[in-house]
């Protein structure tokens, strides 16, 4: 759900005689005329003097200084003191956090051009590092070197790679060599952090990049080297269980267990992988409601891009057990596996033949 612009939160720190400003993506969707989900604000007040402002705060990360501030009419924001950032052993996060009162500084650590800009409450942007030139070329360039980047966040490379597929941009051509110089940094990545940039990239309009990500490396730690050609998912639906089952259908060896999805969508998806046609008749699509049920059925129609199982579904055609005209308890003479074998016949024949499926029918079929 889209988050109304919080200037409540704004105009109370600067009236407390704090600086703040937003900053990040919230203000490059802005200019981009994009819809804003989250906004960001720096400011320097320390999170302390933050939450003194505010009745309303959650302690998101205040050893880094980020305090979330919610507004009764449900507008919200995240408030992060400005800040140096030092030390990164672990290739992800900062050892040590140095809270500072000038806006540069917290604009320099940042990690993209495109998203180190800050707005004022007048609307007015500062950007220091041609942030917004690189909006208009279309670009995604590293604050500073890039190899200092990447060092400090290795899933930076990702990042850059999906803002590329969110927003149609090209690589900068220093950045991109510095992503397949330290592609090797991403196999101390977390799979929750590695799934959440692939789906972010996955759904969107140039599924791709995911391709470009895998050869070079960076989804090494979901043990994915070599990708398939992606950009036929982009006439999909932009919805991760659609664009992950096409994934898994286009390259089957695909281990989605490793990027720690749900388990449901593992199993679907690798049911709709093994019972993979490209083109199916209707009674072929009965056939797969009948072994794999609705859900896998509707997941495989919306990868073909086919509305035989709504239609299906719709005629109130019989195509699974429960819709038989006949159940177990018709057959007192039959036990066991054999009252299962019986139905599962029984239902076989009436997908063929939707007329016979009567009581009177199916019990002459059965003798």
């Amino acid at each position: 759900m889209r988050n109304r612009k919080p200037d409540e939160i704004l105009r109370r720190l600067l009236d407390a005689g704090f600086a703040a400003y937003y900053v990040g993506g919230c203000v490059r969707d802005t200019l981009l005329g994009r819809p804003v989900h989250d906004w960001d604000i720096a400011t320097s007040a320390r999170p302390g003097q933050v939450t003194a402002l505010f009745s309303h705060c959650v302690p998101t990360g205040v050893q880094h200084g980020t305090v979330t501030v919610l507004l009764g009419d449900d507008r919200r924001a995240e408030v992060t003191s400005f800040r140096r950032e030092t030390g990164y052993r672990d290739g992800r996060h900062p050892d040590r956090v140095q809270f500072v009162t000038d806006l540069s500084s917290d604009l320099a650590r940042r990690d993209f051009t495109v998203n180190a800009m800050a707005m004022d409450l007048d609307g007015a942007i500062t950007d220091l590092f041609d942030g917004r030139a690189d909006l208009a070329r279309g670009v995604i360039r590293c604050v500073g070197s890039p190899e200092r980047r990447f060092g400090e966040d290795a899933l930076r490379m990702l990042r850059a790679y999906r803002f590329c597929a969110q927003l149609g941009f090209w690589m900068d051509a220093e950045t991109g060599r510095a992503i397949a110089a330290c592609a090797p940094l991403c196999a101390r990545l977390s799979r929750e952090r590695v799934c959440e940039e692939t789906e972010k990239t996955l759904v969107s309009p140039k599924p791709e990049y995911v391709s470009r990500m895998a050869e070079l490396g960076l989804l090494c730690t979901c043990g994915v080297t070599h990708c398939v050609d992606l950009s036929r998912l982009a006439a999909l639906d932009a919805a991760p269980e659609v664009r992950w089952t096409a994934w898994k259908v286009l390259q089957p060896a695909l281990d989605l267990k490793a990027f720690r999805l749900p388990a449901r969508l593992c199993q679907q998806a690798g049911r709709v992988c093994a019972t993979w046609q490209p083109q199916r008749d209707t009674l072929s699509w009965k056939r797969l409601i009948a072994a794999e049920g609705w859900d896998a059925a509707h997941l495989a129609a919306r990868v073909a891009q086919s509305g035989a199982v709504d239609e299906i579904a719709a005629s109130g055609a019989c195509v699974t057990l429960p819709q038989l005209a006949v159940s177990g308890r018709d057959f007192p003479q039959l036990s066991g596996r054999a009252v299962g074998d019986m139905l599962q016949a029984l239902l076989q024949h009436v997908l063929e033949h939707p007329q016979d499926n009567t009581r009177e029918t199916l019990l002459k079929l059965a003798k």
